[in-house]
């Protein structure tokens, strides 16, 4: 069995500033094919599907898809402030190396 993506506490807190669980929505992470390292994520704002993974705290979720689910078993979805910009990241033990953008990684 493998093990779900974590959600930081940062995170969830963000979803709720920007209220998308009051839109009805969740945060989708996905994983496609693509980028310049042979993966990238897919971060976005949208519906749950009746096959993904859901993970909740408060009434907030973030959903993951089935085919995404081997790539980001044991990954960490944060949410991060620096200088550069805010944005969810993703800290994945599967990767094994990335991109200087953060959003492209191989296996």
């Amino acid at each position: 069995m493998q093990l779900p993506p974590k959600v930081t506490d940062r995170a969830y807190a963000r979803l709720c500033e920007i209220g998308a669980a009051d839109q009805g929505q969740a945060l989708r992470v996905a994983v496609e094919g693509g980028g310049c390292s042979g993966f990238q994520y897919e971060i976005r704002l949208d519906q749950p599907a009746d096959d993904d993974v859901v993970l909740e705290k408060d009434g907030q979720r973030v959903v993951v898809d089935s085919v995404s689910m081997p790539f980001l078993a044991g990954a960490t979805i944060d949410f991060t402030e620096e200088l550069i910009g805010a944005r969810f990241t993703i800290d994945n033990p599967n990767a094994s190396s990335s991109c200087g953008c953060g959003t492209s990684f191989s296996i």
